[in-house]
């Protein structure tokens, strides 16, 4: 959530008339790396993306794919004295922007006090979205 928070990911708002909020779920994962004694506990929260209709809530939905010819290209620039190096985006799909209007329900567990009528106008994409990867 406070990822979410920071990223300024959703707003609380009332629903638009003829608007349906999407529900959402919290996924849990237990990390267990190789080098470290101590588990990590991992949550996110993931958009059921299976109840959005097409030409309401998206238009086109994208599944990037990496082609080879690109890779290799970068490896036998890296054979030339260059260094290679890794970049992971703990919430890349949280800096995603939305075009569209999509409401979703109060995260479980996190509802506003006194504010439990309220939906979240998502402002960015969450897994689950069709347009998410965009």
């Amino acid at each position: 959530m406070k990822s979410l928070h920071e990223n300024h990911t959703f707003e609380l708002m009332k629903l638009s008339k003829g608007k349906k909020a999407l529900k959402n779920k919290w996924v849990f994962m237990l990390k267990i790396d190789e080098h470290c004694l101590q588990p990590r506990y991992k949550a996110r929260l993931v958009m059921k993306g299976f109840g959005q209709k097409k030409d309401i809530d998206f238009e086109e939905f994208f599944s990037p794919v990496v082609k080879m010819s690109p890779i290799r290209v970068v490896l036998g620039l890296a054979t030339m004295n260059f260094k290679v190096e890794q970049l992971d985006v703990k919430t890349a799909f949280l800096h995603g922007d939305l075009d569209e209007k999509i409401y979703m329900e109060q995260p479980e567990g996190f509802e506003a006090k006194n504010k439990e009528q309220l939906v979240c106008k998502l402002k960015r994409s969450l897994y689950g979205l069709k347009q998410a990867p965009r």
